[in-house]
């Protein structure tokens, strides 16, 4: 599986580390609210719900710079949309390793 990284947020922050620190901070804020929110909806077969926050969560993905794994949340979001979870495993360890890089940045 890939692993998350800075390289994005590296290039958007320019240099800047004051900037860079404070975007790291807001995904370390706002990651495991919108994850807890998924999860609560998710549990709730509330899978409309559920997709609007893969779709939220997909944009936290992508600033990660996973790019394979950003694929699975899009494909992910239109299967709730349906009502189907087949992606719900890999899209659950995407959260899990996400999960455990903003612990040890």
């Amino acid at each position: 599986m890939e692993q998350p990284n800075q390289s994005y947020i590296n290039n958007l922050s320019g240099g800047d580390e004051a900037f860079k620190q404070k975007l790291i901070d807001i995904i370390k804020k706002e990651f495991p609210e919108e994850k807890q929110v998924y999860f609560d909806n998710f549990n709730a077969e509330n899978y409309k719900l559920a997709a609007d926050n893969v779709h939220k969560l997909k944009h936290k993905i992508s600033i990660l710079g996973l790019e394979k794994s950003y694929e699975v949340a899009v494909a992910y979001e239109i299967s709730l949309e349906d009502g189907k979870t087949d992606e719900k495993e890999q899209f659950e360890a995407i959260l899990d390793t996400i999960t455990k890089y903003l612990e040890d940045i």
